[in-house]
């Protein structure tokens, strides 16, 4: 299953070259800690190939399914990214950038696998809520909201007495 995500590098002529890579739920499935489980999503790679090096672009667009922070159901979330990743050949691996890789000269192909699940990830928003509709309303299971409004602090100031007993803890110590 390593082979569906790699480029041939050494057998490439010099020129510019695309490649397509299509990412889903398969794909996700090899990242056993994955924060997302699905996805229906295209790479698109275009290789520069030079005689020292090559230059990859790569844009990944698609659709990722995720989880709500708020009420912590799957919803469908846009992914649209674009990097640009430099392999240089060398006598020696090394990937201490992680915009520049530099492999041996001899090397048959590159799996960019890691790379495709990390430029997907660095695409996602740091809070993972759902989308608003047009009228401004969320998205979210509107039960989780009512439960989750019910642990709010409440408008005159009170707070639910569990966390003020909590609150008395902390202070304690």
């Amino acid at each position: 299953m390593s082979g569906l995500f790699t480029i041939p590098i050494s057998g490439l002529k010099e020129g510019r070259h695309n490649f397509n890579f299509e990412i889903n739920k398969e794909f996700f499935e090899q990242f056993e800690e994955s924060e997302v489980k699905n996805g229906m999503l295209e790479a698109f790679i275009e290789a520069d190939k030079r005689s020292s090096h090559i230059n990859l672009a790569i844009r990944i667009k698609g659709v990722v399914s995720i989880s709500c922070d708020r009420c912590l159901l799957v919803f469908s979330h846009p992914v649209d990214s674009e990097n640009r990743l430099l392999i240089k050949f060398g006598k020696i691996n090394d990937e201490s950038d992680p915009d520049i890789i530099t492999v041996p000269a001899d090397e048959y192909d590159l799996d960019l696998k890691q790379y495709f699940y990390e430029y997907i990830l660095l695409a996602l928003p740091i809070q993972r809520v759902h989308p608003e509709d047009k009228n401004g309303i969320s998205g979210c299971d509107p039960e989780m909201l009512m439960k989750l409004n019910q642990h709010i602090v409440n408008e005159d100031g009170r707070m639910d007495p569990r966390w003020e007993e909590l609150k008395k803890l902390i202070n304690n110590n």
